[in-house]
């Protein structure tokens, strides 16, 4: 802090605001938050309606940064509830198991259409897409075209509203993090699967997520900060590469806080238009380049006891507008207050300002029965109440130019010796709810003297050890790359002939030497394999032209059969590393 006696102050409540302003009470700061709604949490907080509760987003507490999930159970305490997961398919009136079940998948498909995928599955592996450019590509070859077609394309074109070929195939690779050499190895040899916790089971704050948020606020406070809602920042001053302060409504009355560092969680695009003096040309064109994807929620009240076990289900039927349906009893019962009744909420993706968008909430309420009833999931007269949601600038999307135009906006922004930004609309990607909290955590610590570089979280996997002191317990990648790597067939082959060699020229020379009347009678009898050799010294050269070329040619063919043993090993391994990286698809979509 260098000393100033002016705040730090973050912009933004979310998950990643509030953790760096938990970071830095810990470590005797007083920050001041500015979270422009009128609760904490963004969008993964929690909105009421006559006594029930809805999760925005829908959003499973589960990380294996064990610092974070330490954090989370300090915060709840015996309010974290672990729940056994559910979540399926609806597909051609159809429930599939979620993650795919060969089983369930390939019965409900039928044998046709299951040899269909099959093939096209096997296609894909022996004849993949020769570069990754797009969405569509990166799946297809991980999964084959027809199974791609049938479980991805729709419900994630309805996600993002752009053809898959227009998103970015680094989207897909940095949502879905496939296992390095060491983790996989690892897992192989150990029979780990890091996977299962996430499949099986996940942790949930009992009134959902904006408890957690809720109890944030209050130890932040506790601490001596400061968390104020319904401030909306709408000017950041700035001057010789320096924040000096940020402008902002609060309820109305415009006011100024000076701050001595400023984390912000405000989407990156909307930051920049936010300075002054302005941005450069070229980095408001960037900014105005990047784009973001709305939903809304259309919460029912249906006058029944159970609709289904799932916490939410994925619709991909094309003639449905509905993306994703959450079923909230069975993220925690105390979220629904009568017991004969359950609520859910129909997910909507959309662009804000766009025709779906601009329907009135009885529209959208009549939209969402007709659905939940043609979808066979209840009778849309069981449907008793309902209340819409809107959430503006829920997702980055990663189209075609966004990564030039970030890119830009990066580099100017590291201009300023004060300014980080931090989360998902911050730093403009899709990062999941840890990831974005450890951003927050890391700014904190950079405001107060350490060099921590956000940009790398969520880039690898290894990053969100807590404790790098312990990387060298662990096997170290290069050492395992180098106990797998290829062995060179000539060298190889080369080394083996002329030991082999040079031992039998040794040992033949070395009985001359000794002489005796019978010079070598046991190594004689190699001439019964090797032509011509003698034990003398012209037979020395000969026994090693022999030994040289059959110690060649064994070991050739050594390292040919390691060579591709290891590698159908190997391969193997990462095969099942990726299936289990791969299993949650959709909850990363």
């Amino acid at each position: 802090m260098g000393g100033s006696s002016e705040p730090i102050l973050i912009l933004g409540g979310g998950p990643a605001g509030l953790a760096a302003a938990q970071e830095l009470v810990q470590n005797g700061a007083r920050p001041v938050v500015l979270e422009s709604r009128g609760s904490v949490g963004g969008i993964a907080r929690t909105e009421g309606y006559k006594g029930y509760l809805c999760d925005v987003g829908g959003h499973r507490f589960f990380t294996k940064n064990a610092a974070i999930d330490r954090l989370w159970h300090r915060m709840m305490g015996e309010d974290l509830l672990r729940v056994p997961r559910l979540s399926r398919i609806f597909f051609g009136g159809k429930f599939y198991r979620y993650p795919l079940s060969i089983a369930n998948t390939l019965g409900n498909l039928g044998v046709l259409e299951s040899l269909r995928i099959l093939l096209s599955y096997a296609r894909a592996r022996l004849v993949p897409h020769p570069a990754e450019e797009n969405f569509e590509q990166w799946v297809s070859n991980r999964f084959g075209q027809r199974l791609y077609e049938t479980f991805f394309k729709t419900y994630t074109e309805k996600v993002w509203g752009i053809p898959c070929r227009s998103i970015r195939a680094d989207w897909a690779a940095q949502r879905i993090k496939g296992l390095s050499l060491a983790s996989a190895v690892t897992n192989a040899l150990l029979g780990v699967r890091k996977a299962k916790s996430l499949i099986e089971e996940f942790d949930y704050p009992r009134l959902g997520p904006g408890m957690m948020w809720e109890r944030f606020r209050e130890a932040v406070e506790a601490g001596g900060g400061r968390v104020r809602c319904g401030c909306e920042a709408v000017r950041i001053t700035h001057a010789g590469g320096r924040v000096t302060g940020v402008g902002f409504r609060d309820n109305g009355a415009t006011a100024t806080q000076a701050a001595s560092h400023v984390i912000s969680s405000v989407p990156i695009d909307r930051l920049v238009g936010l300075l002054e003096p302005a941005a450069p040309p070229e980095v408001r064109q960037a900014a105005a380049g990047l784009s973001h994807r709305s939903f809304l929620i259309v919460v029912l009240i249906v006058d029944r006891p159970s609709l289904f076990p799932d916490q939410w289900i994925y619709v991909h039927s094309s003639t449905a507008r509905v993306g994703r349906i959450q079923n909230f009893k069975n993220w925690s019962a105390a979220m629904v207050p009568e017991p004969g009744r359950t609520s859910v909420g129909m997910e909507y993706f959309c662009n804000e300002g766009d025709e779906l968008w601009n329907l009135s909430d009885g529209e959208l309420g009549e939209l969402a029965a007709r659905e939940l009833g043609e979808l066979g999931l209840a009778r849309s007269d069981e449907v008793v109440d309902h209340c819409v949601i809107r959430q503006p600038d829920a997702y980055p999307v990663y189209d075609e130019g966004y990564r030039d135009h970030l890119a830009v906006i990066q580099g100017y922004l590291e201009g300023f010796e004060n300014l980080q930004t931090i989360g998902r609309s911050g730093m403009h990607r899709y990062n999941n709810m840890d990831h974005s909290m450890l951003t927050g955590v890391l700014a904190a610590q950079n405001a107060l003297g350490a060099r921590n570089d956000l940009w790398q979280v969520n880039e690898e996997e290894e990053y969100l050890e807590e404790d790098r002191g312990k990387t060298a317990a662990r096997v170290p990648e290069a050492l395992l790359r180098r106990a797998f790597a290829r062995l060179d067939k000539l060298a190889f082959a080369v080394a083996v002939g002329s030991v082999s060699g040079l031992l039998l020229f040794a040992a033949t020379l070395w009985l001359v030497v000794k002489g005796g009347p019978v010079v070598g009678p046991n190594l004689r009898l190699l001439s019964q394999y090797f032509a011509g050799y003698t034990v003398t010294v012209r037979g020395s050269f000969v026994a090693f032209g022999y030994s040289f070329f059959w110690g060649f040619l064994f070991g050739w063919l050594f390292a040919y059969l390691r060579n591709l043993t290891l590698a159908l090993h190997v391969y193997r391994i990462r095969r099942r590393a990726e299936a289990w990286s791969l299993r949650d698809l959709l909850d990363r979509v």
